[in-house]
């Protein structure tokens, strides 16, 4: 099942939370600096022994201080021009998230919108992105039964809506 949401991912009772890091995993602005501020400072400890994560990729933490039990990191691509495999990242953010999501028995995994911050993804690319991998792999895993996008505010909840609608 996918839900999609305005919220703070911070506050969400999940097995997971998606952070959208950059590559260092050592805390930024935006989501990645509410997930860090919010956990505490083991998080930036235990994100200190990852020894940073390429875009596209993901590693997994404890939540710490968080409700969630485990924040899984994926940096997500930069926005260039799209010519840069932007797409086919952005892609790999959420297929890999969601596989470690599985890998480790997390039944419910809530993510941000990743990328469309200081990283100027266009919405509503990376949303019809985010939606169709989250419904390919809810189609074939069996330990992940729910998805939450959790949106920052209006303008991002109302074009993970409409892209949701394009898909279903």
């Amino acid at each position: 099942m996918i839900q999609i949401i305005q919220g703070d991912i911070t506050q969400m009772q999940v097995d997971a939370i998606v952070n959208a890091a950059n590559t260092t995993l050592l805390g930024g602005g935006g989501v990645d600096g509410a997930i860090h501020r919010a956990a505490g400072p083991e998080l930036l400890a235990a994100c200190r022994q990852l020894h940073g994560c390429a875009t596209g990729e993901a590693k997994i933490t404890a939540g710490f201080r968080l409700p969630a039990k485990f924040v899984i990191h994926t940096p997500g691509p930069i926005w260039r021009d799209g010519t840069q495999s932007e797409a086919q990242l952005l892609q790999r953010s959420y297929a890999n998230s969601l596989a470690l999501a599985a890998a480790h028995d997390c039944q419910t995994v809530a993510f941000p919108s990743i990328s469309t911050g200081v990283y100027r993804y266009p919405l509503a690319q990376a949303a019809k992105i985010a939606l169709t991998t989250i419904r390919d792999f809810l189609a074939t895993n069996t330990v992940v039964k729910t998805v939450t996008l959790v949106c920052f505010d209006p303008t991002t909840l109302a074009a993970y809506q409409q892209a949701y609608r394009a898909i279903v």
